[in-house]
């Protein structure tokens, strides 16, 4: 990067990040296109020709692309436009300000993942800018809906335009982060992600008077009962290659955590006991393991009754379950209705509202090698290791097609506040330092500008 200077990048890319938040692309409704047109304004003053596609009015994902000579296979920078929603009450700043404050710019989607949009828009217009001769073609996708699943959004894309964001590789969201480990970074490459099957279950009974509760069934004990049995479930232990490789990586980057990785990999039915061992001496790691190595359910919404003084005869409540890469979503479906065989299955209904299976890239590539040679050389000593993500992102509707995708959103740990960065997405006063953002289009471009000449 030697044609503009870390000053100038600093600047350019707070400024994008900080303008780009001040969009309000709280999904639902999401509202994308407004962003959408404001990227492409901004890529269309250095001559790139933007194309933004609706999936239904005001949710548009924009693509473009930086040609090359075709002598590689082609690369996807990929992030998403929409957020999640914050509560202006709960902040210390407006969550739509794009504010700058301590070295640091705040606002709702600044870690995930708007934050990540301004760091490939700007690593895309430096390669124009200094005459990268790419052999491949770069492209930028930043889409819509990815928090509400995608459909609309990097899926849409991928079923009505494949010809337009086809790509070998794809790069995107759920890796890059640093793990501090004995003095240094260990930095994450997202190589797998968890499937996820979002179901609801209604409870049925028999409506009453609140004051006698004898006289009725009511469907707010049932579902206690589903709710007490799903959310307590826990699932048998499985390690999937990306985790069993992790594991055996950060065991060799710290030896004082061998022994717990040693137990863990020898008798993962022992994995919870171990665990509990291992937050008393590194509790991020932990963290990082525990969601990992199992199937999950968990409650997230719950509705039922109508009025104080009636016994509901309805209740219903909404599960997040997420299964382990070679596990099926539908046969975990399944087991979740076999769990609830005490709760009185013949007045309980199920309905799926939605399905994605777990999906996962090799990390032997040629890609992945570039990452990893980028970030010794940028930060000598650290360590960079494979990641399942217990979430799901847009790489699974690119890895359908056939790419292979990483998540790679360099990011270095942020201690200012005390807390992990990760922890702040979704949550309150999200914020990104400035320094990450100049880290991030530093490490992003290289990687780029080596695997494409």
């Amino acid at each position: 990067m030697t044609i503009q200077t870390q000053q100038e990048i600093k600047n350019e890319v707070t400024d994008l990040l900080s303008k780009l938040i001040q969009f309000d692309t709280t999904n639902p409704p999401g509202n994308e296109t407004t962003a959408a047109n404001f990227l492409a304004q901004n890529l269309a003053e250095e001559g790139f020709q933007c194309e933004i596609f609706e999936s239904a009015p005001q949710r548009g994902s924009l693509v473009t692309r930086l040609k090359g000579t075709g002598e590689k296979p082609r690369l996807m920078l990929l992030s998403h436009l929409d957020v999640v929603a914050a509560n202006p009450a709960e902040w210390s700043v407006p969550p739509f300000s794009g504010a700058f404050k301590d070295g640091f710019v705040w606002g709702r989607g600044t870690l995930d993942m708007k934050g990540m949009t301004a760091i490939e828009v700007l690593t895309l217009k430096l390669l124009k800018r200094n005459g990268v001769k790419l052999k491949g073609d770069v492209l930028l996708a930043a889409t819509a809906d990815e928090e509400m699943g995608g459909v609309g959004g990097a899926d849409f894309l991928c079923r009505n335009y494949p010809e337009k964001v086809f790509a070998e590789y794809v790069l995107n969201e759920g890796g890059g982060s640093s793990m501090p480990l004995r003095g240094k970074n260990l930095f994450t490459i997202n190589v797998a992600e968890k499937g996820l099957v979002w179901f609801r279950v209604r409870a049925g009974g028999i409506p009453g008077h609140g004051s006698v509760p004898s006289a009725a069934d009511n469907a707010i004990m049932r579902m206690n009962k589903v709710v007490d049995c799903l959310g307590n479930y826990r699932g048998a232990v499985r390690f999937v290659p990306a985790v069993e490789q992790f594991l055996t990586e950060i065991g060799q980057e710290d030896a004082s955590l061998q022994p717990f990785i040693a137990r863990l990999l020898t008798n993962p039915e022992q994995s919870d006991p171990v665990l509990a061992e291992l937050d008393k001496v590194a509790p991020d790691i932990a963290d990082e393991i525990r969601p990992r190595i199992r199937m999950t359910i968990t409650p997230t919404i719950i509705h039922g009754g109508v009025k104080e003084n009636i016994i509901p005869s309805e209740c219903e409540a909404v599960f997040d379950c997420r299964v382990l890469p070679g596990q099926s979503t539908a046969e975990a479906l399944e087991f979740a209705k076999s769990l609830l065989n005490g709760a009185g299955l013949d007045k309980l209904s199920f309905e799926v509202i939605q399905i994605q299976e777990p999906s996962e890239s090799p990390a032997d590539t040629p890609l992945y090698r570039t990452i990893t040679d980028v970030l010794h050389d940028v930060e000598p000593g650290c360590g960079v290791v494979p990641l399942l993500m217990p979430g799901g992102t847009d790489s699974r509707f690119f890895r359908r097609m056939g790419s292979v995708c990483y998540g790679f959103h360099p990011l270095r740990s942020e201690t200012v506040y005390g807390e992990k960065a990760t922890r702040r997405e979704h949550g309150i006063d999200e914020r990104i330092a400035v320094e990450n953002l100049v880290f991030g289009v530093s490490v992003l471009y290289e990687t780029v500008k080596r695997f494409m000449t």
